[in-house]
């Protein structure tokens, strides 16, 4: 019998999308940065059946414990699973950061076949599942990112009131669950993220795709860090590291950054042309997963507020369950469009509006919009509730609690 964590505080943003899909014979994978909750995750999913039936038959298999580290292959998965499984009853399998078993995408076909076995798995790469795996397992399975704590479940694990402080505190440190147990203090907070940080570069890239140029790895993030929100292509920031004195060719800096962005450490975001209807094939925008992350190695300064708050809109959006692209309308630019079910939501964000210039582009690229849909000016200050023709804006705060 598996021992749950005490205490478990409930996620119901990703449960609500999970409960309609508990006892049907389809995969439910979890995947999503190291340490953002998918672990708990399971242990919800556990909870809520054994809240069902207390006898539930359940398989717990956690890669990270030892006690299961001769579970190296597809084969050893499937023989585990089949000893362990009741032979009468449904049985309810969850596996933990399953990426680390060769070949376990052969052992899943197989379990599958049998019509008693529920399934659940989490991985730590956005390729766990290849267009090539996922077309064997097409129609049986579902795939949901797992994100940091929103700003609305920060303030839920931490018991905090929605104040200003307490936003300064969660763009500071970010929304990995664990930091619960913690102090909020910047030593301890940033010495735990540091770690968590290295152990994602180390084993979730460098490890796993042995990456021999490291320190260009380190540098490429370092840079990334420094320009989120910005667009550029993979030229230009093979050429801005040549200017740097480190020489690596565009091939190779797309390869790196998109083992970053497998990682699950950064977001890339296309380019979409709202007029002609389609992403440009040349310029993305990028942004950290985890703030806390980013200031952990980069630090938290002042000067990169509006890059902060752009990134932690981009965020919200991501948990609210949108598709995001940077928006261009000719020679000018919408921060984020996002789309979900149909529909269209126009954002820009802007630290503060205080003249004429601050305010033409946050207000005169959406009005330039001809459709109907949704736009939205996010600004730090707390306008809240206002708007100006026909555009709604609203602060930061309230934005992310809503």
């Amino acid at each position: 019998m598996i021992n749950l964590p005490k205490n478990i505080i409930k996620r119901p943003h990703y449960l609500s999308r999970v409960v309609p899909f508990i006892e049907k014979s389809i995969i439910k994978v979890f995947i999503g940065q190291r340490r953002v909750g998918k672990s708990y995750l399971l242990f919800q999913i556990i909870q809520q059946i054994l809240e069902q039936d207390q006898q539930a038959k359940i398989i717990y298999i956690n890669k990270e414990d030892l006690a299961f580290s001769t579970i190296k292959t597809a084969l050893d998965l499937n023989e585990y699973v089949k000893t362990h499984k009741s032979a009468t009853e449904k049985t309810y399998l969850f596996i933990d950061e399953i990426q680390d078993i060769v070949d376990f995408h052969l052992a899943l076909r197989s379990l599958l076949l049998d019509e008693q076995m529920d399934i659940y798995c989490t991985g730590s790469n956005a390729n766990m599942l290849s267009s090539d795996i996922a077309g064997f397992l097409s129609g049986r399975y579902i795939e949901i990112t797992v994100y940091s704590l929103s700003y609305f479940e920060f303030l839920n694990f931490h018991k905090l009131e929605n104040t200003s402080k307490s936003l300064d505190i969660f763009l500071k440190f970010g929304g990995l669950p664990y930091l619960k147990h913690l102090a909020l203090e910047d030593n301890i907070v940033f010495e735990y993220l540091r770690n968590i940080y290295s152990t994602i570069v180390y084993k979730d890239i460098i490890q796993r795709f042995a990456i021999r140029n490291v320190l260009f790895l380190e540098q490429l993030v370092q840079f990334l860090a420094n320009n989120i929100g910005s667009i550029f292509s993979i030229k230009r920031i093979s050429d801005f590291l040549i200017s740097q004195n480190t020489k690596m060719p565009p091939n190779q800096v797309q390869i790196y950054m998109q083992h970053l962005v497998n990682a699950f450490l950064i977001h890339r975001v296309p380019r979409f042309d709202i007029i002609g209807k389609r992403l440009f094939e040349v310029g993305d925008k990028y942004y950290f997963e985890n703030l806390g992350i980013r200031h952990a190695f980069w630090g938290y300064r002042i000067e990169d507020k509006g890059k902060i708050l752009e990134n932690a809109v981009y965020n919200q959006l991501l948990f609210l369950g949108y598709q995001v692209k940077v928006g261009v309308l000719g020679v000018h630019e919408i921060d984020f469009v996002a789309e979900k079910e149909g529909g269209k939501w126009y954002l820009q964000v802007a630290l503060f509006i205080h003249d004429e210039k601050t305010m033409e582009r946050a207000f005169g690229n959406l009005s330039r919009i001809s459709d109907n849909y949704r736009k939205t000016v996010i600004t730090y200050d707390a306008y809240s509730g206002n708007s100006y023709q026909g555009i709604e804006l609203t602060d930061l705060k309230s934005f992310l609690a809503g």
